[in-house]
């Protein structure tokens, strides 16, 4: 029996949804031990990767593993992040998206357009963590980069860290916000209601498929 038949929609496939948690539990790992390494008062969660030197060691290599995730899950749903008219809208009623009055809202497809910004806005800040990462990886490319430019480097690689650290928040966040869209990240499906409640364009593509 197909998912559509017993009343589920495919929102995630297996691929999708290993993607997205290999890019959740780095980006965790990759949140601790860079606060480790950002500020002494910090320092105390190296002790979570066997001392400062070991998160010396491991950052910058689990944030190539967290780079090489997520590039592979945006190259997957890239095309269902581009903004369209009807998220323009979206936008400028943004006090009926907090209102949750969605009857009031443009048709939504996969993703609405809050979610479309914070894909870009995650992609920017993974692609300026990677460039100013390389940087300031002083065990590979330490004389590699004059002095001014690590240092810069090193103030744009925090800078980017803050942003998508506050991003990933408000993703969680909306995650439990929205109620099933956890749990489609974990099953990969959701039910025909939920699908055409929240994202009624992409409800309807599907069926048309």
């Amino acid at each position: 029996m197909t998912p559509e038949r017993s009343g589920y929609l495919v929102r995630y496939t297996a691929n999708e949804r290993t993607l997205h948690w290999i890019t959740a539990i780095t980006f965790v790992l990759l949140a601790l031990s860079g606060l480790a390494l950002f500020h002494p008062a910090m320092f105390w969660l190296s002790a979570l990767f066997g001392g400062g030197q070991w998160t010396r060691i491991l950052h910058p290599f689990v944030g190539i593993v967290m780079f090489i995730a997520f590039i592979a899950l945006a190259a997957r749903v890239w095309h269902h992040n581009l903004l369209d008219r009807d998220d323009v809208q979206w936008l400028r009623q943004i006090d009926d998206v907090l209102a949750n009055r969605e009857d009031a809202l443009p048709q939504i497809g996969r993703y609405n357009a809050g979610q479309k910004l914070l894909f870009f806005v995650m992609v920017a800040c993974l692609l300026l963590l990677l460039l100013t990462g390389i940087g300031i990886w002083r065990r590979y490319f330490g004389g590699a980069f004059p002095v001014g430019l690590i240092r810069v480097s090193a103030v744009l690689h925090a800078f980017a860290a803050f942003v998508l650290i506050i991003g990933i928040i408000i993703h969680v966040y909306a995650g439990f916000w929205v109620k099933g869209s956890f749990s489609a990240m974990v099953r990969g499906t959701v039910t025909l209601g939920w699908a055409h409640k929240h994202h009624p364009k992409w409800f309807r593509e599907i069926l048309k498929r």
